[in-house]
């Protein structure tokens, strides 16, 4: 493994510089401190820490870099959160997240990483190295890990049930990733909902998206493709949503006049378009996720996940 010697000529800086980004001093400018954690990352360095008071003021935020867009207002608030209480701020988009957190050089980390496997997060997450999650929730009495979750499940089985109220019975669904959480919750509220209301759904109008609007856009196509439309179709977030409409009017179909269409996180984009989706509050939960960590790290924190809620934003693409 390298050294610090080392990790100081691939970066071409001196050893000082190295240790400076590791133990989070100000005094090195940002391009010099992501190439050198990166360097460490690629090299499997990772500094060793032997008490608290070694601990830097330096937290890491991992997530998924599906939608800058999307996360832009959850960073906004974790660096409000940091500010306020004189802490600073590394995001980490690569794939070598896991590695990051385990180099230590930080005080805890917070993340919204649907790449990373729970038992990577487990083996980060000791009684030294906090780790708040966004979105997700892990079963582990060892795991040093809070959750912070929007409350996806009332929230959609409310929409659903409206949708209803309105008439609709021949309904459409396209998912997120299935092993999300926020898919699962979002699908049960849907589906739940639907049962109650005696109504069978016609699972050839069931999808398997990625969140990504390309996704979106190719399930309505195979959704043009077939005999009938949905009256709806219910998409787990805002970016397949608009993915969808894109696919519908290049077809010659109308929303909300031929088919009806809701998102989910209610992104600018879906304000744009007029797009009926659930609002969540998206910088309060990078506020909160920041501020859990914090009581983490101070040792006062409660292991109970935090849940946000959510509320539905009616607009034009529902008739």
């Amino acid at each position: 493994m390298a050294n610090l010697k080392e990790i100081a000529r691939l970066a071409d800086v001196s050893v000082s510089t190295v240790s400076n980004v590791l133990n989070g001093r100000k005094n090195v400018g940002r391009e010099t401190r992501e190439r050198v954690l990166q360097i460490c990352s690629e090299q499997g360095y990772f500094a060793s820490k032997s008490s608290k008071s070694d601990k830097s003021n330096t937290i890491i935020f991992v997530f998924s870099d599906f939608d800058r867009d999307y996360y832009l207002k959850i960073i906004k608030g974790i660096s409000h959160c940091l500010n306020e209480n004189g802490y600073d701020l590394i995001i980490c988009t690569n794939k070598s997240s896991a590695n990051f957190m385990r180099s230590k050089f930080a005080s805890g980390t917070i993340s919204l990483d649907r790449h990373m496997t729970d038992e990577d997060l487990i083996s980060v997450a000791t009684p030294q190295f906090p780790i708040v999650l966004m979105d997700r929730i892990i079963n582990n009495d060892f795991a040093n890990t809070k959750s912070v979750i929007v409350d996806n499940y009332p929230v959609m089985c409310e929409m659903v049930q409206t949708l209803v109220d309105k008439g609709f019975r021949r309904f459409g669904f396209i998912g997120g990733l299935e092993y999300t959480l926020d898919h699962k919750e979002r699908y049960s509220g849907f589906i739940d909902t639907l049962k109650k209301n005696g109504i069978e759904f016609d699972s050839r109008n069931y999808f398997h998206g990625d969140y990504s609007e390309n996704s979106g856009y190719q399930a309505a196509k195979i959704l043009v493709l077939g005999n009938t439309l949905p009256d709806v179709l219910v998409c787990a977030n805002d970016n397949m949503a608009l993915g969808a409409i894109k696919a519908f009017e290049e077809h010659g179909i109308r929303v909300p006049e031929d088919i009806s269409i809701t998102g989910f996180d209610n992104s600018d984009a879906a304000a744009m378009a007029g797009l009926t989706t659930i609002s969540i509050p998206r910088y309060e939960s990078g506020y909160l996720a920041a501020k859990e960590l914090l009581e983490m790290i101070k040792g006062t924190a409660r292991k109970e996940p935090f849940k946000l809620n959510a509320t539905i934003q009616w607009r034009k693409s529902v008739k």
